[in-house]
């Protein structure tokens, strides 16, 4: 196959700007010429990775795919020969994970802690967003692992073949809220026969622990005598209005323990309110980067440990 570097510094470029002509200015050619070098690499690989239909322009299925490549390709190569022309002799590789919010808070430093033999001679950068932006961040190359709630309904998009995940842990989505003043009982009970009206501390509509929350209550009386409050995309942010008794806020468990313990915030509704939330770590296979190879290796050694293999049905 012939090959040439550029025409990666190009599609990064186009892929950054979804213009020929502003890609082609960043690259300092004429407009032309950038796009015979996007149609020869195209031809190159035998596939189309662009959509030219739309404005401005956007990368087809394969594009987005090969961009997470070219990407990772260029960083190793810029890496590789600034190690080379002694410009950054003790350089640390980088290790970028995204989170959501509430596990970057509550959940990651202490599961990376446990990973430090591994991660040693590796910088680790960590962004906080949420689910969606995350997932982007995968599927465009931004970030080597992704740290969510496991989506059971699928809406995350993402294709096991080529982002694969494993469990990391497990919690619990609690419905909580502060004491009443002097007191050991929730200010507000949803187990309550009343049908007094209750304060909710909500997530935004795009939060993906709302849809959580949205797709348990559904069609659940309860729902009636809920009235929102107050309203953010982050638990740590719910967690602060309940902690000032402003409500009922769904919380993961792991990001109130130390409140729970200590009666700062009480459970304040039966288990048929609570839904079970599964952390999972998703990669990308197109991205080869020791660290992340040698922290898969490991996650799913322990899984074969912890996961006893199925015993067959008594008919098979």
């Amino acid at each position: 196959m012939d090959f040439e570097t550029r025409w990666l510094e190009d599609f990064l470029a186009l892929a950054k700007t979804h213009s020929f002509s502003l890609a082609a200015e960043r690259r300092h050619v004429t407009q032309p010429a950038f796009s015979r070098r996007i149609k020869a690499l195209e031809a190159a690989l035998d596939v189309t990775l662009v959509d030219r239909s739309t404005t401005p322009i956007q990368l087809t299925a394969e594009g987005q795919l090969f961009l997470i490549t070219a990407r990772d390709v260029m960083s190793q190569l810029h890496d590789t020969v600034g190690r080379l022309r002694g410009l950054h002799p003790n350089r640390q590789q980088i290790l970028r994970v995204a989170a959501a919010h509430s596990l970057a808070f509550g959940f990651f430093p202490n599961w990376v802690s446990q990973q430090e033999d591994l991660l040693k001679d590796w910088s680790m950068r960590l962004v906080a967003m949420n689910v969606e932006e995350g997932v982007h961040a995968l599927r465009e190359g931004r970030c080597d692992l992704l740290q969510v709630y496991f989506d059971s309904f699928a809406t995350l998009q993402l294709d096991a073949r080529d982002f694969p995940s494993l469990s990391l842990a497990q919690t619990t989505l609690l419905p909580v809220c502060a004491p009443l003043p002097g007191t050991t009982l929730p200010k507000f009970d949803l187990n309550s026969p009343s049908d007094e009206r209750i304060p909710l501390l909500a997530y935004t509509p795009g939060a993906f622990l709302g849809r959580t929350l949205r797709l348990m209550l559904k069609n659940d009386p309860l729902t009636m005598r809920l009235h929102t409050r107050y309203e953010t995309a982050m638990a740590e942010g719910l967690k602060g209005m309940a902690l000032q008794g402003a409500g009922v806020a769904w919380i993961p468990q792991l990001c109130i323990e130390r409140e729970l313990a200590e009666g700062q915030l009480l459970i304040c509704g039966g288990e048929r309110w609570h839904a079970p939330l599964d952390i999972r770590m998703y990669r990308c296979t197109l991205v080869n980067k020791t660290a992340v190879n040698r922290l898969w290796r490991r996650l799913e050694r322990s899984q074969q440990v912890e996961t006893p293999s199925p015993q067959p049905d008594a008919g098979e």
